[in-house]
């Protein structure tokens, strides 16, 4: 009986992950806000063109030379990135709140096409939004929750998109609708969403609906996945 059942844990496990596997590159259909009332359906998935799926690319001479990407690989199949701005940030910033991957993201978007409480959120400017971002994502700048104080209108805005309801102008919520929220910004060294993140538990939203990417848009198209914006 122990042996049938830990033959079914490592059978599901298996197929748990070749889906996350497949996932990446089968893609995601997301609609994404591309203004006020305007929307976009993009298929959010893991690009590979077709000369980049080659054996010789990786030989790690052509992976890992100087900066990385040796000069013959092409330019579609490597990317370049500051890596000297901002400051590292750990991998968990709570006890209960989870950090995730690239594939756990991308099966969060997938799970919050058909559900409403869930939110996928850019907490950077909204410059850096429009700029580029992940689809699906809505931008909550990570500032009007630090200083929630001057920019309370935003903030309480804000709070009721994510399904919490304001009880006074004391400070008092009611989280028991809250949405489970996932949060993101320029990359593993970008303190944005964490600062978002601190500000969201400092007024007491549940920790365990609270999920953080921290890999965040470097990682992101690092990693080769779809991006909207330019």
């Amino acid at each position: 009986m122990i042996l049938q059942l830990f033959t079914l844990f490592v059978l599901a496990t298996v197929f748990a992950f070749s889906e996350e596997e497949g996932l990446e590159y089968a893609g995601v259909l997301t609609r994404h806000h591309t203004g006020k009332k305007d929307m976009q359906q993009i298929v959010v998935k893991r690009d590979i063109p077709e000369e980049c799926d080659r054996q010789e690319l990786l030989t790690n001479e052509m992976v890992w030379t100087g900066n990385y990407a040796h000069a013959n690989v092409p330019d579609k199949c490597k990317s370049t990135f500051v890596h000297t701005t901002g400051h590292l940030q750990p991998i968990k910033l709570h006890p209960e709140l989870e950090t995730y991957g690239e594939l756990e993201t991308l099966r969060f978007i997938k799970e919050m096409q058909t559900r409403s409480d869930m939110l996928l959120i850019d907490s950077r400017k909204e410059k850096w939004y429009r700029y580029m971002t992940i689809p699906g994502a809505v931008n909550m700048p990570f500032h009007h929750f630090k200083y929630r104080e001057q920019y309370e209108f935003r903030f309480e805005q804000a709070l009721r998109e994510m399904g919490v309801r304001i009880l006074n102008e004391e400070g008092q919520y009611d989280f028991l609708h809250a949405k489970t929220i996932l949060l993101f910004c320029n990359g593993p060294w970008c303190s944005q969403s964490p600062k978002m993140i601190q500000s969201l538990l400092e007024v007491g939203y549940p920790p365990h609906k609270i999920k953080w990417y921290r890999g965040g848009m470097q990682s992101w198209l690092g990693a080769g996945m779809t991006s909207a914006g330019r």
